[in-house]
């Protein structure tokens, strides 16, 4: 997979990096020259100009593309780059950072923004969830589509303990895609039971949310 990168700050790069380790093609773009640190990530590829001017995504070759990702410090940015890309050069994918919480509600379809992720909402989200057992909690979300990735850590009274995976019959609209136990990750096994403690990860749609938790803890909302 092919992946353009707006911004080569600490940010960027991080992603780049973890992406290259993944075997993805990575193209870096920031009009700062100071930002080109080509050493850094010597895997990817570097282009220096302004990921705002449709002739610097031109040269890009956005149009081959199958993500492009909005990481600078500026939300106006991040939201003119995900719109050219989605709008000009018919990216699949778009993801975009949000800097300021203020501004999450412009990223969303009508930007080109597919994925929009706020650090801050996530480091809020990650303290609830380390503070929370038995609480659901809103990680990010899915723009297009209406979903969110969610998390809940199993109680000790849930009526899921100890129940097949398979055997439960989740919520329309509902998918778990992970469970963290102990430090490891785990896909969803059919045949698998699920655990005291264990973080299970699912894309819910907004409106099935309530029934899940409902589901996982339902003595822990009703002590709410």
């Amino acid at each position: 997979m092919r992946v353009a990168i707006a911004g080569a700050g600490n940010v960027g790069r991080s992603i780049a990096a973890e992406l290259l380790e993944n075997g993805h093609e990575v193209l870096l773009i920031d009009k700062d020259p100071r930002a080109i640190k080509a050493e850094s990530v010597p895997r990817a590829e570097w282009l220096l100009a302004d990921a705002c001017e449709l002739s610097s995504l031109e040269e890009a070759a956005l149009q081959r593309c199958q993500v492009a990702i909005a990481s600078t410090g500026d939300d106006k940015v991040n939201l003119v780059v995900s719109l050219l890309a989605k709008t000009e050069f018919g990216v699949p994918r778009t993801v975009a950072r949000v800097n300021h919480p203020r501004n999450e509600w412009m990223f969303n379809e009508a930007w080109g923004v597919d994925v929009s992720v706020s650090t801050p909402r996530i480091m809020s989200a990650l303290v609830e969830e380390a503070v929370s057992v038995g609480d659901l909690v809103r990680l990010f979300t899915f723009r297009q589509g209406d979903a969110n990735l969610v998390e809940l850590t199993l109680p000790e009274d849930s009526p899921m303990i100890g129940q097949r995976v398979g055997d439960i019959d989740w919520p329309l609209d509902t998918a778990l895609v992970v469970i963290l136990r102990e430090g490891r990750v785990l896909r969803p096994d059919p045949e698998g039971t699920l655990e005291l403690n264990d973080e299970l990860l699912f894309v819910a749609a907004d409106e099935t949310e309530e029934q899940l938790e409902d589901m996982l803890s339902p003595h822990h909302r009703k002590s709410e």
